[in-house]
């Protein structure tokens, strides 16, 4: 089997390994050094490394952290709480569009499947900070807001840390 893509003044023919030609063609993938004799010799970033994680990752440790650190306090009422993070707020371009600015989280009540959620939106939150030491005062402090919303009291009495900052 013989496939040709033919454009006028260039044609490409792929050669049917089956049919006995001398020349093996491997996959990218399937090399294991390239085409000057060298390759990967190991990974790029050890795992020790601060940018073997990624923002991402490290945006989901601050928010579970800041979740236990919660749970260490209040225990009991937090039993069943998800923290979840998203990208960004649904419907965000109706909220850029009326000038309105973008939540940092959200909580959602318990419903009759699941327990209740409290959503930390990790664009907005990256977007309203300077430096990673603010990143993670950020996160806690919307962490705390809407758990305080949730348990309906004010956030100063939820966390001692807790100062609004934003």
């Amino acid at each position: 089997m013989q496939s040709s893509h033919h454009v006028p003044g260039f044609t490409v023919r792929l050669a049917d390994p089956a049919a006995g030609g001398t020349a093996t063609a491997r996959g990218f993938r399937q090399r294991r050094r390239n085409r000057h004799g060298r390759g990967l010799r190991g990974e790029l970033m050890l795992p020790t490394l601060p940018g073997y994680r990624t923002r991402s990752d490290r945006f989901d440790d601050f928010v579970l952290d800041s979740a236990q650190r919660l749970h260490d306090i209040w225990g009991k009422p937090l039993d069943g709480v998800r923290f979840a993070v998203e990208e960004i707020p649904p419907g965000l371009e109706q909220l850029v569009a009326d000038g309105t600015p973008a939540p940092m989280g959200s909580y959602s009540p318990a419903t009759a499947e699941d327990g209740p959620v409290i959503t930390l939106y990790r664009r907005v939150v990256e977007q309203a900070c300077g430096s990673r030491e603010e990143l993670q005062d950020l996160v806690h402090d919307v962490v705390v807001e809407r758990t305080a919303e949730m348990l309906g009291v004010p956030p100063e009495s939820l966390d001692p840390v807790y100062r609004r900052r934003y």
